[in-house]
């Protein structure tokens, strides 16, 4: 596979709520460009990017998946992600390491809570984004109700690019507002397109938007805007520069038209990534006060964002690239873990699928095995180099649920399976109550701890039962009292004898435990004294009640 220099690729993760389309979005799109030989479907379970059991099974993304293809010229790293908010990790590690964003809205549903919330992480990270009203095929699409959804809910940023010919049962073609050109659609799924002219019904609404667009594109740049005053128009080329500036920067957001899984409107789309989305050349890294250029020259800096488990070659790690060029053999310093790795084989990832490469370049995305010590969130670079990349900020878990083998003897096997899926997924964790003698996990979601032990089923050949966390309760006492016990044993000779007076008082919240020495006179000899403590200590390990520690005592 050939290099690409920086400013011919584009990264680009496809987010947004569950179900509107995502999966299906970026398997047309690699069919389009040639990438891949068939149009997979969800139903069938073979698409390229849905390919772990588990998301065969239930027919939903749950962890990210990394594909390519080239378009014009440019290579195209497409990130799918989840979008059931118990993957969160997912999206937010693959929005990381992409400049751009491809969000799809589901045309007879509208911007959804999943749509509204990937937002916040697009604009959290300055990224550039394209809006895609996708399943314009369906029953009660509505394009327009889109719009001006998300118009509301994003601002005035969003233009719109496309506009649809028909929709539901009647959709089949688009106005391309950019080009000034409409296109029929065969509804075969072969994205075959023929040119046609603007329909009447329309025409004068893709005028008015074309002429929106004119004026966005001019206000871009001072002399567009000079010549846009004295004559109303901008030549194609100036045009299209100032839309590009416009995407690149985040000052507007275009909105596209699909039928993803009827490969209706997917060229267009890729011709968008393709001019408007920016390169990792124009958006350099942002490293505390310094910024990164994407140059295969300078010096090499990657940064780990996935880790997956491959049957055939182990951990295989997923990285982009910031500076420099990677190949396999060359040493390098993990700086998160101040270790030294030597690289193993590196791969362009095409979902399931992987071609071993001889390099990835600045700009890149691409997947790394055998690396002894490397975890997800990690920068790789040259030793003394003070490059350290901030890893993905995750939420912390909303769930937690106690988890014991179904089977005597498998405890090892069971411990040892959690802790390579907590090593993949960053947002699961794995921790002992020494309290409570529970092994405890969590997660994001019920849907995420009920994926995590389908993967201990799998891989490690485990059953396992869930149970409700034990809560480490308290025990105390509300008010004073004293008590006296008596200890007697003859064993021949002078035997053994005690008697232990003892007063208990209550301390406040947080007091823990005092003891007081209350003999007086030496009536009782100083050595004894230590027993009758560890006695207490130990009785109120358990408690007295329901078996609890006591607390807040003297």
């Amino acid at each position: 596979m050939k290099e690409y220099a920086p400013e011919n690729i584009r990264n680009v993760a496809v987010v947004g709520h569950q179900e509107s389309g995502k999966t299906i979005l970026s398997e047309a799109l690699l069919f389009a460009a040639g990438a891949i030989n068939r149009l997979g479907k969800i139903e069938d379970g073979n698409t390229t990017m849905d390919a772990a059991p588990e998301e065969i099974d239930r027919k939903i993304s749950i962890q990210s998946a990394l594909a390519f293809c080239e378009h014009n010229g440019v290579k195209i790293n497409i990130v799918d992600t989840p979008g059931y908010e118990d993957f969160v990790g997912e999206v937010l590690c693959a929005l990381d390491v992409v400049e751009g964003a491809i969000v799809p809205i589901r045309s007879d549903a509208g911007v959804e809570v999943g749509t509204e919330k990937v937002w916040g992480y697009i604009g959290e990270r300055g990224l550039s984004a394209i809006l895609v009203v996708n399943k314009l095929d369906k029953e009660h699409a509505d394009f327009d109700r889109c719009v001006d959804q998300a118009k509301e809910a994003f601002g005035g940023k969003v233009r719109v690019f496309q506009l649809p010919i028909g929709q539901g049962d009647g959709f089949k073609g688009i106005v391309d507002l950019v080009t000034n050109k409409a296109y029929e659609f065969s509804r075969d799924g072969k994205g075959e397109a023929k040119e046609i002219g603007i329909p009447d019904d329309i025409k004068d609404q893709a005028e008015s938007l074309r002429k929106e667009l004119m004026e966005t594109a001019a206000e871009a740049d001072e002399a567009h805007m000079e010549k846009y005053l004295e004559t109303e128009s901008l030549d194609q080329e100036e045009f299209l520069s100032g839309l590009r500036a416009g995407v690149a920067t985040g000052d507007v957001y275009p909105v596209y038209c699909a039928s993803s899984l009827l490969n209706m409107g997917s060229m267009l789309i890729l011709d968008a990534i393709a001019n408007f989305m920016p390169s990792p050349a124009q958006k350099p890294k942002a490293i505390e006060d310094k910024e990164m250029k994407a140059e295969s020259s300078g010096a090499p800096a990657a940064y780990v964002f996935k880790n997956a488990t491959d049957s055939h070659v182990g951990d295989m790690l997923f990285i982009r690239v910031y500076s420099g060029s990677l190949a396999a053999g060359d040493d390098l310093y993990n700086v998160s873990r101040n270790t030294g790795e030597r690289l193993g084989q590196l791969y362009a990832v095409q979902g399931k699928h992987r071609e071993e490469v001889s390099r990835l370049s600045a700009g890149d995305i691409g997947a790394v095995v055998k690396l002894k010590s490397t975890k997800i969130l990690d920068t790789l670079a040259n030793k003394g180099s003070g490059v350290k990349f901030e890893p993905t900020a995750l939420p912390g878990p909303s769930i937690f649920a106690a988890i014991s083998s179904a089977t005597k003897g498998d405890e090892d096997k069971v411990g040892t399976g959690l802790n390579r899926l907590q090593d993949e997924d960053p947002t699961f964790h794995v921790r002992m109550d020494a309290e409570t003698r529970q092994t405890l996990i969590s997660g994001q979601g019920e849907l995420h701890l009920e994926v995590v032990v389908g993967r201990l089923k799998a891989r490690f050949g485990v059953d396992v039962n869930l149970d409700k966390p034990r809560i480490p309760y308290r025990e105390t006492i509300k008010k004073s009292a004293e008590a006296q016990g008596k200890y007697k044993k003859q064993t021949g000779g002078r035997g053994q004898y005690g008697d232990v007076h003892v007063k208990l008082e209550p301390l406040p919240r947080g007091g823990d435990f005092e003891f007081v020495d209350g003999i007086v006179g030496g009536v009782v000899p100083g050595k004894f004294i230590p027993a009758v403590e560890k006695g207490i200590v130990g009785a109120m390990k358990e408690g007295v009640v329901a078996g609890y520690p006591v607390v807040d005592i003297k």
